[in-house]
């Protein structure tokens, strides 16, 4: 009897579904054009265990009775990821299809490890009752995709079957990389699984929204890092679409679902997991004997990263860390100084427009002897620099020669400005110093600094301004170093405004500390005049500093006028803030002390938009690096700690494209003239590169933060 059955059954499994349908596209119809909602049940561990069954028939007929009720609960079809069965036995099997089968609505299914490890048949059973072993199908635009994991036959970890693999990436290779995905394997992807590396080269090339796991019987989530993301190829369709190159995924997001068996559960249960394109949102719900709880996860959907054309004029691969930004004069010469307190030079010749090439060895190089993270200032023949060896160098920026260095106390983290022949910089010796540029002899130190100076200090003729991590915000008078006001936020240190690079516009210097506030500050008096949410360690100024840019830590760009003077429409104040001024500031040449006074400055609420010009997603997602946002050309330049520079639309802020530059934090894109931008990284890597024609724009101002001559 048992065999006729399973003879039935496995009839039955191939007139329903043959493994060519099942494994190539089909569509599936959803009962709402806008809204896609399944349900994902894992590990049923069908057996002679009463209530694994027992659970099962449960979770069916509760899809269907909300089906059938037209409920919120009803789902357009279901998704099974694996662990079906407990030993893979052909009469396991065929009892979970029986049950399966009484569903009202599509069903696909992936096998797990209980499925394979322990198959009577040799795996071959739960391919003819199920008709397939991988399954791809449409659903409301979204694409869906599952492979069995294995191992098969035998005590290992998870091993997706080399035919799946090379049906994966053969798939991934000829979807449109816009098409959102959601794929679904037993298994989390990584080293629970042998070959999850390859798995996640070939979802690199598609759109993946999410990875549905099992095994784990519970609720989960993770964040896969893909260690080498798919090339693009030529001429690809999974690539290329109307002529846009995209970028690989370099992290793919994973949900792990709960059993569905009552044990430590409250009752049999599942999760309904509702993706709403046109909102961008994707939730999950857990549904736990007929009742579904609020969600406990969402998660906003991608979208494909386009790739930023340039044209690379000169590249080099150092063999230490940068920790500084490289730099360029007017001839075309690039300079930097590695982590290993080696400064080099590389000339760059075009000979009549022809591209650069790259050269093996510098021109000179310089060494010091320690490390270097600061930022080198060129004027004239002079390149200067400081170094963790406590000295402020000043090189024939022609031959690398010294010219005179200048002692310091503690180390020289912070990165030097030329004003007027004058070399302003901080050390970690609690000064700040004023040196004559063509002697390095001092004109004037103000030794009042609270604590270390990493920064680039912002020089005009009115004032300096720098920070540092004693929660301070210093302005001198550029001629005798005299304290002009003071500002501090009076949070912890690892609060203060010490990272970000001080701009100013429009009467206005603009810091953001890593509290997540940008901060506009009257550059007269000191006074706060209004916060902004967003931001942490990076603001960038427009070329006509008419717009500041804000880098948040959480995937968006803001944009705030400069030009306008904030008139608030809610009352909320940050009443911490405290300036500290003088109307004499030559008693206060080497002290921090003054006259505090508590300030009040308004919050820009998020709805107020009078001098709020944009905000945009950007698409870079966690972002915590202190690099400064920069302009040119029409762009605005935002470097990530991952190696990617995000080109943004300056006129409204929408992604023009990313530049995959490395592996490691970007120090600094720096537009140097001629569409062209220099850029260096943290893992030590240099490059000049050339926006091409098709992205050119009029607009071919030099920051000042640059403080390159024009060509």
């Amino acid at each position: 009897m048992r065999k006729i059955t399973l003879l039935i059954s496995l009839l039955f499994a191939v007139f329903l579904i043959s493994p060519a349908a099942a494994s190539q596209n089909r569509k599936v119809s959803t009962k709402n054009s806008e809204i896609i909602r399944f349900a994902f049940l894992t590990d049923l561990h069908i057996s002679d265990v009463a209530s694994n069954v027992e659970d099962l028939r449960l979770s069916v007929a509760d899809l269907n009775a909300a089906a059938a009720a037209g409920s919120e609960a009803g789902v357009d079809f279901v998704i099974f990821g694996g662990d079906i069965t407990e030993f893979g036995s052909d009469e396991e099997i065929a009892l979970a299809h029986s049950i399966l089968s009484e569903l009202k609505m599509p069903w696909f299914i992936v096998g797990g490890n209980h499925d394979s490890k322990w198959s009577e048949s040799g795996c071959n059973t739960f391919k003819e009752v199920f008709g397939y072993e991988f399954f791809d199908f449409e659903a409301g635009g979204v694409r869906f995709i599952g492979t069995n994991s294995g191992p098969n036959m035998r005590m290992a970890p998870a091993l997706v079957p080399r035919d799946a693999v090379l049906w994966l990436d053969s798939l991934s290779r000829r979807i449109a990389p816009a098409t959102p995905v959601v794929f679904v394997n037993h298994y989390p992807l990584d080293d629970a699984m042998l070959n999850y590396s390859e798995i996640l080269t070939s979802l690199s090339r598609m759109n993946v929204q999410v990875a549905l796991c099992g095994h784990g019987h519970n609720n989960r989530t993770y964040n896969y890092r893909v260690g080498a993301p798919a090339q693009p190829e030529a001429g690809a369709a999974a690539q290329q679409r109307k002529g846009v190159e995209y970028l690989p995924q370099t992290s793919i997001r994973g949900v792990m679902g709960r059993s569905n068996l009552r044990a430590g559960k409250g009752g049999h249960g599942y999760n309904i997991i509702t993706v709403i394109p046109g909102k961008g949102l994707i939730t999950f719900e857990e549904r736990v004997a007929g009742v579904t709880k609020a969600p406990w996860h969402k998660m906003n959907m991608n979208t494909p990263l386009p790739k930023f054309s340039v044209k690379e004029l000169f590249s080099y691969q150092d063999n230490f860390d940068i920790g500084s930004a490289a730099v360029m004069d007017e001839k075309g010469r690039i300079y930097w100084v590695n982590a290993n307190g080696v400064m080099k030079a590389f000339e760059v010749s075009e000979g009549n427009g022809v591209a650069a090439k790259p050269q093996a060895e510098p021109l000179w190089s310089f060494a010091t002897g320690s490390k270097v993270f600061s930022t080198p200032a060129i004027q004239d023949n002079k390149i200067i620099f400081g170094a963790t060896d406590t000295y402020i160098y000043c090189l024939d920026k022609e031959s690398g020669k010294l010219i005179w260095k200048t002692k310091a106390n503690k180390s020289v983290l912070a990165s030097p400005t030329i004003h007027n022949n004058i070399v302003y910089i901080g050390a970690s010796d609690n000064t700040f110093r004023a040196l004559d540029l063509n002697t390095g002899k001092p004109v004037w130190e103000f030794g009042g600094v609270k604590s270390f100076v990493e920064s680039k200090a912002y020089i005009d003729n009115e004032g300096v301004y720098f920070g540092c991590w004693g929660s301070t915000l210093y302005k001198l008078d550029p001629k005798n170093g005299n304290l002009l006001w003071s500002w501090t936020n009076n949070k912890g240190r690892g609060l203060s405004p010490a990272a970000v690079w001080p701009l100013v516009a429009n009467g206005k210097v603009f810091i953001a500390t890593p509290e997540r506030i940008t901060h506009a500050i009257d550059t007269k008096t000191g006074k706060e005049l209004w916060r902004a949410r967003g931001g942490r360690e990076s603001v960038g100024l427009s070329p006509d500093k008419n717009t500041l840019y804000i880098k948040s830590m959480f995937d968006t760009l803001f944009a705030y006028r400069t030009d306008v003077d904030y008139v608030p429409f809610n009352l909320e104040t940050n009443e911490k803030a405290t300036s500290t001024t003088t109307s004499s500031a030559t008693d206060l040449k080497k002290s921090s002390t003054g006259t505090s006074q508590i300030v009040t400055s308004p919050i820009v609420a998020n709805a107020d938009k009078s001098i709020r010009r944009w905000a945009t997603h950007t698409g870079y997602g966690y972002e915590i690096s202190p690099s400064p946002t920069t302009a040119a050309y029409g762009y605005i330049f935002v470097p990530t700690d991952k190696g990617n520079i995000f080109v943004m639309n300056e006129a409204d802020g929408t992604l023009a494209g990313v530049i995959p530059f490395s592996g490691a934090l970007i120090n600094l894109v720096q537009p140097v003239g001629n569409s062209r931008i220099l850029i260096s990284s943290m893992d030590g890597r240099v490059a000049l590169m050339e926006i091409p024609g098709d992205h050119h724009r009029k607009n071919v101002s030099v920051p000042a933060t640059a403080k390159l001559k024009k060509k």
